[in-house]
């Protein structure tokens, strides 16, 4: 019989390469903090980085009683003999990523060091970052603090507990240039039809070419940053922080990033509208008037004033979601 109450809990149970193993993940993680650091720094559509290391810290930090009971905790059974060649397949799988990870991390890096920044080197740093990581906590902590093996189920739960601080380095990261165009005309493209329809379909005097409007007073070029592109990466961002401190359910966390796309889409749409209903109004040039209120006075141009409005009602309606998502009818609870 193990007596529980003197075992070790949290960081004074884990072994000597265990400590080696979080020494090492650190050192990948600065480096591609440093990297990141120059996009965060030269490109406003991702300042929202900065904020990315400290949202990882805090869901780790929030979450350290999980994962110190998890270390800590001493099963009554270990894992069956039945079930050793489903652990092992799942280890094989596990270094084939680790392997990956490192391999993709040292590709990203050569190339930053020969190219300096650029979208392809930070994405491949970012998502090696990803393997190493989840790989590493699933390898390195297979035991539990009376020698004997932990359960499969124990160790892919640990290893679930670190998914967001993990992954979410792929959403800081720029896109390949490629994909990020490819991406921006098919939204833009999409914007401007529904726009050009809703107009047409209500009778007003509109034209279209490409994502070029025609208003009566003039045209109206909806930009790249119309697209939405940027809103629907902050967006993310947003709501996949939210889901992991606030869900508790993996499909209640995957339904929540998939609103939060929805809603940059959607808000983005009514940000289009309003603009060009302004433009139709106004004329184009009157979007980057300035706009003053009775007792305020200036508070920004009409441009950037619905941009930060869309972005207020994206994030209270995301939080607005979170009570709908966490709500349990009473005949249902255990």
């Amino acid at each position: 019989m193990v007596n529980l109450s003197n075992q070790p809990s949290g960081l004074k149970c884990l072994a000597k390469e265990q400590v080696i193993a979080i020494l090492m993940l650190s050192g990948f993680a600065a480096y591609m903090i440093w990297d990141q650091f120059y996009w965060w720094k030269t490109r406003e559509d991702y300042s929202f980085g900065f904020l990315v290391p400290l949202f990882a810290g805090f869901v780790i930090y929030d979450r350290w009683s999980l994962i110190s009971g998890n270390l800590s905790r001493i099963d009554g059974e270990s894992t069956s003999s039945k079930r050793q060649l489903w652990v092992r397949s799942m280890e094989w799988v596990a270094c084939g990523a680790f392997l990956g990870g490192v391999s993709l991390f040292a590709v990203g890096a050569l190339l930053r060091s020969v190219t300096g920044p650029q979208n392809p080197a930070s994405l491949a740093i970012a998502a090696g970052f990803s393997g190493l990581a989840l790989s590493t906590v699933f390898i390195m902590f297979k035991d539990q603090p009376d020698g004997r093996a932990m359960s499969l189920k124990r160790r892919l739960s640990l290893a679930g507990l670190f998914l967001f601080p993990a992954l979410v380095w792929l959403i800081s990261a720029p896109l390949v240039s490629f994909l990020e165009t490819k991406v921006e005309e098919f939204l833009l493209n999409r914007v401007t039809w529904v726009v050009f329809n809703l107009f047409d379909i209500t009778g007003f005097e509109i034209d279209r070419e490409g994502s070029t409007l025609f208003v009566p007073k003039g045209r109206v070029d909806v930009a790249r940053a119309c697209s939405g592109i940027y809103s629907l990466t902050a967006c993310i961002f947003v709501g996949t922080f939210l889901a992991a401190v606030f869900l508790d359910r993996f499909w209640k966390k995957v339904l929540l990033v998939v609103a939060a796309m929805m809603l940059a889409v959607v808000t983005n749409l009514f940000r289009s509208l309003f603009l060009t209903s302004w433009a139709y109004a106004y004329g184009p040039g009157a979007i980057n008037d300035t706009w003053s209120l009775p007792l305020i006075g200036d508070i920004g141009t009409v441009h950037d004033v619905m941009g930060y409005t869309v972005l207020g009602i994206t994030s209270i309606c995301l939080l607005l979601l979170l009570p709908i998502f966490n709500f349990k009818l009473k005949s249902f609870d255990s």
